[in-house]
């Protein structure tokens, strides 16, 4: 049996279409009903009859936190997809974070051990990654540097950590670090934003860029890879390196919108993220933009994918078919 950690999230919920679709026997945790509510949505992008595959599912009611109730979740369990995690760039959130993104999978790498599992594949992200120096292309190799890391990006990186130290203590894992993800299903979260956004005739779009890669592509990345005989490897995934405004111009056309033309400003984001500050500090708002993100939203970071394709010989999908699929779903919502 395979079990798969996150199962109600963008990731999760299409690895675990995937799975039962193929005929494997899965376990997922949830935490609400109204999680598995939102995975039965994704299938019905994908099936016709979404509720007869969510049904094969052993559900599990659990924490990935709460260690006295994990032990329900190895019960038979041979290969682990470890996608739960926490996603917040709110400094106020950092020991949330840290609890969740390492103590969970702390949790999820001591009882794979205990357990005997064959194998665990870890969902880090490009966040994790140490940046680029000299604007060469970001690889697996680049050194860490915590002080140019958001507190999202230092939680991921420590559960890495865990995730080796699980390696050697004998069990045989891959990480795959994607970069930021598209996939229908989630339009108010991640990468599902860029399209409410876009819906909405925006003349704002934010400066910089990063990696892009579809969810089909990390799927497909993580079942090949905990299927092969590769292990203690990590691997980024990204298929293609483009400005937000790039990103926008393609979400756009889609949604019989015009893109966003005007670039918000360096002197902008420097006064929002302080303002930010001050409505956080006093009147204990959420924050919005903190200032790690608020600098990295002027660098357009490029990532290779080099290593994933001469491994495997893995062909990433057409992007632009991917983000003209959200966009059909994104509009019969």
């Amino acid at each position: 049996m395979i079990l798969v950690t996150g199962g109600t999230g963008l990731i999760g919920s299409h690895l675990l279409f995937r799975l039962i679709s193929n005929g494997n026997n899965v376990r997922s945790n949830y935490r609400t009903q109204a999680s598995i509510e939102k995975v039965r949505k994704v299938f019905g992008y994908y099936t016709d009859n979404p509720s007869a595959l969510v049904e094969k599912i052993d559900w599990v009611q659990a924490d990935i936190t709460e260690l006295g109730g994990l032990d329900k979740l190895f019960d038979g369990i041979e290969q682990v997809y470890h996608c739960a995690a926490l996603i917040s760039f709110d400094p106020k959130d950092f020991k949330l974070l840290e609890r969740t993104n390492v103590e969970g999978t702390a949790n999820m790498v001591n009882l794979s051990i205990k357990n005997g599992v064959k194998k665990l594949c870890y969902v880090s992200s490009i966040a994790a990654i140490g940046a680029s120096v000299k604007q060469k292309e970001t690889t697996e190799e680049n050194e860490w540097n915590e002080a140019r890391a958001t507190v999202y990006g230092i939680t991921k990186y420590e559960a890495e950590l865990e995730v080796w130290r699980g390696s050697q203590e004998g069990l045989d894992i891959v990480v795959v670090n994607p970069g930021v993800v598209i996939g229908p299903g989630f339009w108010k979260s991640g990468s599902g934003s860029f399209f409410t956004y876009a819906s909405k005739g925006k003349n704002y779009f934010i400066p910089g860029g990063t990696g892009f890669v579809t969810v089909t592509d990390v799927v497909n990345a993580m079942t090949l890879l905990i299927d092969s005989n590769i292990r203690t490897e990590g691997y980024i995934l990204v298929n293609q390196n483009m400005t937000y405004k790039e990103l926008f111009d393609k979400i756009a056309p889609n949604l019989g919108v015009s893109p966003p033309t005007k670039k918000v400003s360096k002197f902008m984001i420097e006064c929002f993220w302080r303002w930010d500050w001050v409505r956080s500090n006093i009147f204990g708002k959420r924050r919005k933009l903190s200032k790690a993100v608020a600098k990295g939203l002027f660098n357009k970071e490029d990532y290779s994918s080099e290593k994933i394709k001469s491994v495997l010989d893995f062909e990433f999908e057409d992007l632009d078919k991917a983000i003209e699929f959200c966009c059909d779903r994104f509009t019969e919502k």
